[in-house]
């Protein structure tokens, strides 16, 4: 998604503020899957594109209630809210001033202006990544549908606690045993529910040995993926905190260096059972030109 289209897109949101859109209509504007728009507005912008839509309907209320040209209840109608009590609650949370204060006089009130995607120069870091092409793949998982907010919600638990929860129920294990040890690599796979613009599925496993028949019936799943090119990066950290980063410069590095992008085929990150101290995983991204 290069600078144009991310500016096109919030263009569109902007010029469809007060109606009934999200993250998906806005994807949809420039011809994107609401799976990717999602992960690229996110980390190039840092928040999402909902979010984006909440704070400028938020400021934009709070300088209406200020002007005095409206009732709260109007306000909360236009603004999206389905009761005054919703909106006065939002309100508060963005402005720290409730909206019958701001009406009042006095109470502060926060802005938040439309986004200007500008190019900058910068960084000037190395950016190690490797290219790797892949035939069709297939894995032993488990796995679970999450909503796509939750994708990139850095605050979010949403994905490790599914790891905590893998283990303590005991389904991790039986897979690595299936592979001889040394072989016993774990891959957490990322990929959109193709019925679905607004979730996604996250599957724990490992590259499927024909012996799926020895695990309990109904905890796991085959998942399959096709053949494709990936830009390929060392995670360097603790902890899964380096995901997150190398994600980052995914999209504002590489990609606008390279000329390549996401496709919407599965990614997935490849935690190696004997694997390079300092290095938490891999994330495997595919990606054309």
């Amino acid at each position: 998604m290069g600078i144009e289209l991310l500016q096109r897109a919030i263009n569109f949101m902007e010029e469809h503020l007060l109606e009934d859109i999200g993250y998906v209509e806005a994807a949809k504007s420039v011809h994107m899957s609401g799976y990717s728009f999602h992960r690229v507005f996110s980390f190039t912008v840092g928040m999402t594109a909902n979010e984006y839509i909440r704070r400028r309907r938020l400021s934009l209320a709070g300088q209406e209630l200020r002007a005095g040209n409206i009732s709260v209840l109007d306000a909360a109608l236009k603004y999206g809210y389905e009761s005054p009590e919703s909106f006065t609650k939002a309100f508060a949370k963005f402005h720290g001033s409730t909206p019958r204060q701001v009406k009042a006089g006095g109470a502060a009130l926060r802005l938040f202006d439309p986004l200007m995607i500008k190019i900058t120069i910068g960084g000037g870091g190395m950016l190690e990544y490797r290219l790797e092409h892949r035939e069709r793949m297939r894995f032993i998982v488990v796995k679970r549908a999450f909503d796509n907010e939750t994708l990139l919600d850095r605050e979010g638990r949403s994905i490790p606690d599914f790891w905590t929860e893998c283990g303590e129920k005991g389904l991790i294990e039986p897979m690595q045993k299936l592979c001889p040890e040394g072989e016993r690599d774990l891959y957490g796979l990322c990929g959109p529910v193709r019925k679905s613009e607004t979730e996604f599925y996250y599957g724990i496993g490992i590259r499927d040995n024909g012996r799926i028949g020895e695990l309990a019936e109904g905890e796991y799943d085959l998942w399959e993926t096709e053949p494709a090119d990936y830009a390929v990066f060392k995670c360097k950290g603790p902890d899964g905190e380096c995901i997150g980063a190398a994600w980052d410069r995914f999209f504002k590095e590489f990609c606008p260096q390279t000329g390549y992008a996401q496709t919407d085929a599965p990614d997935f990150e490849l935690y190696y059972e004997r694997g390079e101290p300092g290095v938490f995983c891999e994330l495997w991204v595919p990606v054309r030109k």
